[in-house]
């Protein structure tokens, strides 16, 4: 498409968030130089991360002088700097932020570090393991009589790379109005807070301190089937269906038909269940239990997602003959079919101002209103936001934070479900009715709101004009509901080309499964992340029905690409993104390594490849946790300093092959101190170690309201998950009641509702 910009990103990061950014930059078309030390990235030293990560960059050798110096840097000719280093470190290579923006003040600073550039914790060096913790997201993965678990793979690392882009989209977009650039500033314990931000509403309401509800006990349940493990989910008017899909007799008996009778008799029929699953195989399951409607899952292994149908039928899965080692396996989730460049060879690429050849095109067109000197970087921008509960909602949410006008559009008879999600203590809060959800506004504030009956013609003539004069439309429907609606792409591509449409469905608008449902617990399963989460030799975890991750990081991931489309020119595309293959894509070097050595990947609790200690800890108070990541002999000969139990000076190789001795001390130690008190005697020799906290703990913090992490307006709302030092959006209004604009709406009314906003020709 004409007038496409491709921007020019330089990449001198060292961490799995950063490198990720950097790789969707590519994979999003722009051209990424990744800065490396002559020994190369420390990536490379794990092939198969190297090589997901590094798909689709150029590589050039570059000493941080030469990359500071403005006559002989690749910084003179780019719009975007991607950097994870902690402040300290930059001012130690001349790279600190206050001089580049001097030295190049056109240029977009994306900075992901573990926890932001200013506190007591911003120069600690941290991974996921670390953001989830300090966050508060690892309370709520894991059995509750177990120690707390990060997700598998690096999921927080990416979710923030995901927010990285978007916030680097928006940025560029601000820098076509005032011709300067600004910081993005990614804290991934931030992002980790903002995914857990269903906890802060439990907790605001007087619902005590959430936590972990594990994947072996609750009203949803991950049983072993004859072949692996399937997850049983469903909601209570769905019991007749689970009675047919299991076809036991036990299940029939008098009053089990009765969801209160059923909930004090479950141990009696998840027996049965148990019992019936384990003489079947999980993905028979899986298929049958998806024609009754049920939004049942089989927790997929590497070799599921590398063999399955559905993927290979939308392309996300690379045939066999055309995959190589230096290359991801899997391609994107958001509907891209072709070849993956390989990762770059050390230093194949040039450097300094000539390494860049390609030109960028002219500014598009950002939206209809006229840009002023304090507008908001997506302000004139126009969207109607179909989404419900969370995918959907919480993205359009994102771009509303932002300037965007959203409008969501439901029906008078079927509302957004999060309307109605009824949370322990709201009713006796207040006098009077029930109000809205917190779990609503904290998805929908700052929209505007509008009821429609797409069943009518005159209602599908409101939607179809507002299609016509908006810039961005959002849907999560499971598949077919846009076509029988009259908004789905082909429609709505008819009435506006030039319109961006994003589709947020669990497995894609194509391909044999695309039309079955899921909630997050779902897709945890089908997406390989359950089979790579949780305690050694034991059954897959999810996230769970509180944290719901997939829904979480595909709003990042929705917002990203709109914001990507709209500030690149990418205009009357359709942004098919599958849910399942979102979370499937972060796991893609756990794909590779399989697809070329055979290991296939499990849990192993908290251990990662190249670290040792890194685990949770008890401490002394009751369920009290703290965590530590130690990936240098400097961390290992701190850490055995404090703990005298353990020895001193050993090389990595022993570290590694002596964790159970290892975690057994360091458990030993902690068990004894109060959490905050250990933290800060190992955090005072060197020693990577933050509190896992909870939803109690972020409300104590006034580090989250500070970075504005968590809103106080005047009731707990979820907040922002980066902070832009150019600008500060402000605090939202409440969202919309439902049916304040009801039924078809005369052209005046449409602009009233529009706020006066026309699309430019």
């Amino acid at each position: 498409m004409s007038g496409q910009r491709t921007f020019r990103v330089v990449e001198v990061t060292e961490s799995v968030a950063g490198a990720a950014c950097g790789r969707l930059f590519a994979a999003l078309g722009h051209d990424v130089l990744l800065c490396e030390p002559p020994t190369g990235n420390p990536l490379r030293a794990r092939e198969f991360t190297f090589a997901a990560l590094g798909a689709g960059k150029r590589s050039t050798v570059l000493r941080p002088e030469q990359l500071a110096a403005a006559e002989t840097s690749p910084l003179a000719g780019a719009d975007v700097l991607i950097t994870d280093l902690t402040p300290a470190a930059a001012a130690a290579e001349g790279l600190d932020l206050d001089r580049l923006r001097q030295r190049f003040p056109r240029i977009v600073v994306v900075s992901l570090t573990a926890f932001g550039l200013t506190g007591e914790y911003a120069e600690m060096v941290g991974d996921s393991l670390l953001a989830e913790s300090y966050g508060g997201l690892a309370t709520m993965i894991g059995e509750p009589d177990r120690r707390p678990l990060s997700l598998g793979g690096e999921q927080t690392a990416h979710a923030a790379a995901f927010v990285g882009l978007y916030g680097a989209m928006l940025t560029l977009l601000d820098r076509d109005r005032t011709g300067h650039g600004d910081v993005v500033e990614v804290a991934l314990s931030d992002v980790a807070a903002s995914m857990d931000w269903k906890s802060d509403v439990l907790h605001d309401l007087g619902g005590g301190v959430p936590k972990r509800a594990g994947s072996s006990q609750g009203g949803w349940r991950v049983v072993r089937a004859k072949d692996g493990w399937v997850g049983v989910i469903f909601h209570a008017h769905q019991w007749p269906a689970v009675v047919e899909l299991f076809g036991d007799p036990r299940l029939s008996e008098p009053g089990l038909d009765d969801p209160e009778q059923r909930a004090r008799r479950s141990q009696e029929w998840w027996a049965v269940i148990a019992e019936a699953a384990a003489g079947r195989r999980a993905v028979e399951l899986y298929t049958e239990a998806q024609r009754l409607g049920l939004p049942f899952g089989h927790s997929a292994d590497a070799d599921d997602l590398l063999t399955d149908e559905q993927l290979h039928a939308r392309g996300f899965v690379l045939a066999p003959g055309t995959r190589r080692r230096d290359a991801p396996v899997v391609g994107l989730p958001w509907g891209t079919t072709g070849s993956i460049p390989p990762a770059p060879r050390l230093g194949e690429h040039g450097g300094g101002p000539a390494a860049w050849s390609r030109p960028t095109a002219r500014s598009p067109r950002v939206g209809a209103a006229v840009r002023r000197k304090d507008a908001a970087p997506l302000r004139g921008l126009v969207v109607l936001d179909f989404g419900t509960i969370t995918a959907g909602a919480a993205t359009s949410r994102l771009l509303c934070d932002y300037g965007a006008t959203v409008i969501k559009i439901e029906s008078q008879g079927r509302p957004d479900p999060f309307r109605k999600w009824v949370m322990p203590g709201s009713a006796d809060r207040v006098d009077g009715p029930v109000p809205p959800s917190p779990m609503f506004a904290s998805n929908n504030a700052g929209k505007r709101g509008l009821c429609l009956d797409l069943k009518t013609e005159q209602g599908r003539a409101t939607a179809h004009e507002l299609i016509r004069r908006a810039d961005v439309l959002i849907e999560n429907f499971r598949v077919g509901v846009t076509a029988r609606m009259g908004i789905d792409h082909a429609t709505a591509h008819r009435l506006n080309p030039d319109l961006v449409y994003l589709s947020l469905s669990s497995q894609g608008v194509l391909g044999p499964e695309a039309s079955y449902g899921s909630f997050g617990s779902t897709l945890d399963l089908l997406s390989g992340l359950a089979a790579v989460t949780g305690y050694p030799g034991g059954r897959p975890m999810w996230s769970g029905g509180d944290v719901n991750y997939p829904d979480q990081v595909v709003s990042f991931v929705g917002a990203a690409l709109v914001a990507d489309a709209v500030t690149s020119g990418r205009r009357g595309t359709h942004l098919d993104v599958s849910q399942r293959e979102t979370v499937a894509w972060t796991l893609a070097d756990q794909l590779g390594e399989y697809v070329w050595t055979g290991r296939m990947p499990a849990p192993d609790g908290n251990r990662r490849p190249g670290a040792a200690p890194h685990d949770t800890y008890p401490a002394a108070e009751p369920d009290s946790w703290l965590a530590i990541a130690c990936t240098s002999a400097g961390h290992r000969n701190a850490l055995a300093e404090v703990i005298t139990a353990l020895p001193g000076h050993e090389p990595e190789d022993w570290w590694l092959s002596h964790q159970d001795t290892v975690d057994t001390a360091i458990a030993a130690w902690t068990s004894r101190r109060p959490r905050d008190r250990a933290v800060a005697e190992l955090r005072r020799v060197g020693v990577p170690a933050v509190p896992v906290n909870t939803a109690a703990d972020r409300a104590r913090d006034p580090r989250y309201r500070e970075r504005r992490a968590a809103l106080h307006v005047p009731e707990w709302l979820k907040g922002f998950p980066m902070i832009l030092h150019g600008h500060t959006p402000p605090d939202p209004a409440p969202a919309p009641a439902h049916g304040e604009n009801a039924g078809h709406l005369e052209d005046r009314a449409v602009d009233e509702l529009l706020g006066g906003l026309h699309r430019a020709p």
